[in-house]
């Protein structure tokens, strides 16, 4: 590859090593974990046939240096495995709760033919590092046409090489033939390469060299499981992955009783299926448990860096749906598929370590490696001040269409970017500004049971506030507003970016003269509006954060309107995470994803009141007048975006043809189930479709629709 393409791959020797690590020490004691994963023990088996060693792949540079022979060793690997396809995988953009796995992929056999007209397999360097496709059929946003559809994958040394079944999984970023960023992952890892250089300047500055600055993560995915036979009995659900019309059941989750309940047997044993699969690749999902809302789940693996991790959560998402189908199940990955109960979310908890395995959000530790009692103040006052000028983007990266249903819905945090500290911490850094003593150390308390044989036990000084969007954990911050069918590249792009950003000015002003005293009362006096230790959920708190002139964007669409402003672009240039151009393709997209989205949706409601509904009720000898008009309504109102040329105008239409036209007709639709005969009621109810518990008989089979 050339220069300027090998240039986007911004890895870091450090983050590849920590990698390694992680996985090898795991699979010393296990055969099986990353058995499927080309990384530890399993690669420096093969690497060594052929004259390398398992430091090789910790190098980031290895595709420059040792293609040929790193694509012999991953040939090698196949062939003992059963392997002889190999595809660069890679993300293209706008497949948030649309494509199969959020991935693109070709897939090419190894096998040639020798001269004498036998097959062989060969694999070369050449292969190994670099693909050519069709740029133009992928979301691009304007960047590439018909016309000049060149785009270009390129091996993405930082994270693992993968193999299932007979294909061989080689990441990759994705490239246009004028050097735009294509994809996902580009960006992230510029903003990786973006926080690794302010960070390690930032330390320096406060007394610490450090070899490297990574950004680490934990993404707990939570899903749906519903009975496939349901499944199967709901165009909405095929075609959109939520409901758009149906009854609430005489039962939900108001009795508080599926939180963390013993897993439904049969959901256990996908559960099982999925974890094994992921296992092999190396992907530790090492928690499970039923999260608040009827036949709704959550895994959670160990945290990890960055660009591996969001690879394995979009594995994870593929391996679930593709597993759960096996065990007759459907596995439901948008936010907010049924109207009534909890939706689901990703969170993105998110931390900054340095490469000796110092966590920048710990401050007993970070404050002992710097030797200076500033440091860690120094970090939260650069965090707190990057959220409050830029929390425009934090809402922008959340802006998932599912998520218009789930923000602030006492489920999951408002569309209000805040950040909470805790009490204990909050305490701390305002004696800190009132003069007070500049070095924290978290407190403790001791609780008792009050029970003679169990033993007093140390918690936190902080509680858990499960309404900030972005509270702080101790030694992290979970980004809990996020969209559970998100690829969350654009959300830790966005979290390393800005934080950069800070750390980098934090820098200019110390190495103006400024002391890291005079800097953090500055930033804490100027930004501490942004921090909300209350109940999120409360009816004072939008009016309260309009006063304090907190970031509100309720609507989605007008977040992503943000991507592009002067303020943005002149942030993502300077560091040089996106161009001008990249945002502004990156904001059409989300547009057209937008009121792609709304479109299916209400095109669904359209045919499943026309096709099924008035049937139906026609036959019970009901009214169907109010169902006509209503399909009807979103008939006219779809007309309405589909006249429209503007791509902005068109999502602003679409959002209320979802949020106000669809929501009237859907009330129709409901009311209509209410009094329409049960054996004549077309489409699988939400009693149906929420409570595996009660709908399976001992081989797992559901209760077929109308049997009650």
């Amino acid at each position: 590859p050339s220069l300027k393409m090998l240039s986007a791959i911004r890895s870091t020797r450090v983050a590849r090593k920590s990698v390694a690590y992680a996985a090898a020490r795991a699979m010393s004691t296990d055969p099986e974990f990353g058995s499927k994963a080309f990384i530890g023990q399993v690669a420096d088996k093969y690497l060594k046939k052929h004259g390398l060693d398992s430091t090789t792949l910790s190098d980031p540079t290895w595709p420059s240096k040792h293609a040929d022979a790193v694509a012999a060793v991953i040939k090698d690997w196949g062939m003992d495995n059963g392997a002889t396809v190999f595809t660069h995988w890679f993300q293209p953009l706008g497949a948030n709760g649309v494509r199969h796995g959020m991935t693109g992929q070709v897939h090419n056999n190894m096998m040639t033919f020798a001269a004498d007209g036998q097959p062989q397999f060969k694999f070369s360097g050449k292969e190994l590092l670099r693909g050519e496709t069709d740029g133009s059929s992928y979301p691009s946003g304007g960047l590439r046409a018909t016309h000049t559809a060149g785009g270009y994958t390129v091996v993405d040394a930082t994270s693992p090489i993968f193999m299932r079944g007979d294909t061989i999984f080689i990441p990759t970023i994705f490239m246009s033939w004028t050097g735009n960023a294509l994809d996902e992952k580009i960006p992230l890892l510029r903003s990786a390469e973006a926080i690794d250089n302010e960070g390690k300047r930032l330390l320096k500055n406060l007394g610490l060299t450090a070899g490297g600055v990574i950004p680490n993560i934990g993404l707990e995915q939570e899903f749906f499981f519903v009975p496939r036979d349901a499944y199967a009995r709901r165009l909405d659900l095929q075609m959109t992955g939520r409901t758009v019309m149906g009854k609430q059941a005489p039962r939900g989750q108001e009795m508080c009783d599926h939180y963390m309940a013993a897993i439904n047997q049969f959901a256990l044993e996908a559960m099982k299926a999925i974890q094994h699969e992921c296992f092999l690749l190396g992907i530790p999902l090492r928690t499970r448990h039923r999260e608040v809302a009827p036949n709704q789940y959550e895994f959670a693996p160990m945290f990890g860096y960055v660009t591996a991790q969001i690879d394995q959560n979009l594995m994870v998402m593929q391996i679930a749906e593709e597993v759960a189908a096996r065990y007759n199940l459907a596995c439901l990955m948008q936010e907010k598929p049924f109207q009534g109960i909890n939706g689901s979310g990703k969170h993105n908890n998110w931390s900054l370590g340095t490469t000796d395995g110092v966590n920048l959000l710990n401050a007993v530790q970070i404050n002992k490696a710097t030797g200076n009692p500033e440091a860690f103040n120094a970090i939260i006052a650069s965090i707190v001040s990057a959220v409050d000028k830029h929390g425009d983007l934090m809402r922008m990266a959340i802006s998932a269409p599912g998520n218009d249903f789930r923000l602030g819905a006492c489920e999951a945090p408002p569309a209000i970017v805040s950040t909470y500290l805790g009490s204990d911490l909050t305490a701390h850094l305002e004696k800190y500004m009132a003069g007070g003593d500049a070095n924290y150390v978290p407190t403790t308390q001791m609780l008792s049971s009050g029970i003679s044989n169990i033993a007093p036990f140390e918690v936190p000084a902080e509680d858990r506030n499960r309404t900030s969007p972005f509270p702080y954990g101790g030694h992290r911050f979970e980004f809990r507003a996020v969209g559970s069918s998100q690829n969350v590249s654009m959300v830790n792009t966005v979290l390393n970016t800005i934080t950069a950003e800070a750390f980098g000015l934090y820098s200019d002003a110390l190495e103006s003269g400024k002391s890291p005293k005079d800097i953090n009362m500055g930033l804490l006096k100027e930004h501490f509006k942004v921090v909300f230790n209350g109940n999120g959920y409360s009816e004072e708190w939008p009016d309260e954060a309009t006063k304090r002139g907190v970031w509100r964007i309720d609507s989605a669409v007008e977040a992503m309107k943000t991507t592009s402003s002067d303020k943005n672009v002149a942030l993502f240039e300077k560091l040089k995470v996106m161009s001008k151009t990249e945002l502004e393709a990156r904001e059409n997209i989300m547009y057209v994803h937008y009121y792609g989205m709304v479109e299916m949706e209400a095109l669904s409601m359209i045919d499943m009141i026309v096709q099924q509904i008035v049937p139906a009720v026609a036959s019970a000898g009901l009214d169907t007048s109010a169902l006509t008009a209503a399909a009807k309504s979103v008939q006219d109102k779809l007309a309405a975006v589909h006249h429209e040329g503007d791509d902005y105008k068109k999502a602003v239409i679409a959002r209320e043809l979802r949020l106000e036209t669809m929501m009237e007709a859907r009330e129709v639709c409901d009311a209509a189930e209410a009094t329409c005969p049960s054996h004549l009621w077309p489409m699988a109810t939400y009693k149906e479709l929420l409570f595996l518990d009660s709908q399976q008989d001992g081989n797992g089979n559901t209760t077929v629709m109308g049997q009650y």
